[in-house]
C-alpha cells in the first residue's frame, strides 16, 4: 500500500495562558492524508482546527504525540524546519503578503531565499504562475494595490511556486468579500483536480462536500467525526455533527 503522505498519532497541544491557566487546545488527534486528496476540517470556532493546521508544518509545536510529513518527523530536533516548510505550503486567511515588495517579488523571493533557486528561473516560475491565475498584468503592482481577492491568488501562487507537497489553507476565503470568494474557490478546485495533496480549513460547507475527499469535524480539540462528504453531510454518525450542521447548512 502507498504511505500516506501526513501521518499525526496522538498529537496533543497545550497552550498555557497569560494568567497561568493550561488549555488543552488539541486532544489524542490521530488521521492520515493519502497523497492526492484533500482533507476538509470543520468544527466551530475554538475547536483546534487552526491548530491542528499549524502543527502540521510546525508553526504550532506540538506537546506530545508524532507528526511526520512524507516520512519526516516534525518534531524531530534534527529535522530541517525551514525545508519542511518549503515542502508545506500554508495560505492564511490575512495573505501575510510583503506589503513594500510587488506581487512579483512576493513569488521569487521565497524561491530564492529558501529553495536558492537561481533569480531568473524563479522569476520565470513566477511569470508562469502570475499568467495562469490571471495575474500577469499585476505582476509589478504592490498588495495594498490589489483586491482581497487578488492578494489571496498571490498568496497561493507564492506556496505554490515552491512546488510542494502538500498545502495547507487556513480559512483562506475568510477576510475576502462574498463576490471574491468564488475565485478562490476555484483556483482550489483546479489545484484538487490536478491532484495537489491539500488540507483545508474551511467555513464552505458546499465547497467541502463539492471538492473534498474526506471530512474531518473537531470538536474542543478532539476529531469527534471523519468520513467520506456524501457520508458525513447526508447522515452524520454523531450528535455533536448533527447539532453543528443543523446550525451551518
Amino acid at each position: 500500500m502507498t504511505q500516506p503522505l501526513v501521518k499525526v498519532d496522538n498529537v496533543c497541544k497545550t497552550f498555557q495562558t497569560a494568567d497561568g491557566r493550561m488549555i488543552e487546545a488539541l486532544r489524542n488527534v490521530s488521521t492520515e492524508v493519502a497523497k492526492g486528496s484533500v482533507l476538509a476540517i470543520i468544527g466551530p470556532s475554538g475547536s483546534g482546527k487552526s491548530t491542528f493546521l499549524r502543527t502540521l508544518n510546525g508553526l504550532d509545536r506540538h506537546s506530545s504525540g508524532s507528526i511526520s510529513i512524507d516520512g519526516v518527523a516534525v518534531s524531530d530536533p534534527g529535522t530541517d524546519m525551514n525545508a519542511l516548510r518549503a515542502d508545506v505550503g500554508m495560505v492564511f486567511q490575512h495573505f501575510n503578503l510583503f506589503q513594500h515588495k510587488t506581487a512579483l517579488e512576493n513569488i521569487v523571493l521565497p524561491q530564492v531565499l529558501v529553495r536558492k533557486t537561481p533569480r531568473p528561473e524563479a522569476e520565470a516560475r513566477a511569470r508562469e504562475l502570475l499568467a495562469r491565475l490571471s495575474l500577469g498584468h499585476l505582476a509589478q503592482n504592490y498588495p495594498p494595490q490589489l483586491s482581497g481577492g487578488q492578494q489571496q491568488r498571490i498568496a497561493i501562487a507564492r506556496a505554490l511556486a515552491m512546488r510542494p507537497k502538500l498545502m495547507l489553507f487556513d480559512e483562506a476565503t475568510s477576510a475576502l468579500d462574498p463576490e471574491m470568494v468564488g475565485e478562490v474557490l476555484d483556483l482550489i478546485k483546479t489545484l484538487a483536480a490536478e491532484g495537489m495533496t491539500m488540507c483545508l480549513v474551511t467555513h464552505e460547507m458546499n465547497f467541502a462536500r463539492e471538492v473534498c475527499d474526506r471530512i474531518l469535524f473537531m470538536d474542543a480539540g478532539e476529531i469527534v467525526e471523519t468520513g467520506a462528504p456524501r457520508a458525513f453531510f447526508a447522515a452524520p454518525r454523531t450528535d455533536r455533527a448533527r447539532q453543528f450542521l443543523e446550525k451551518v447548512l
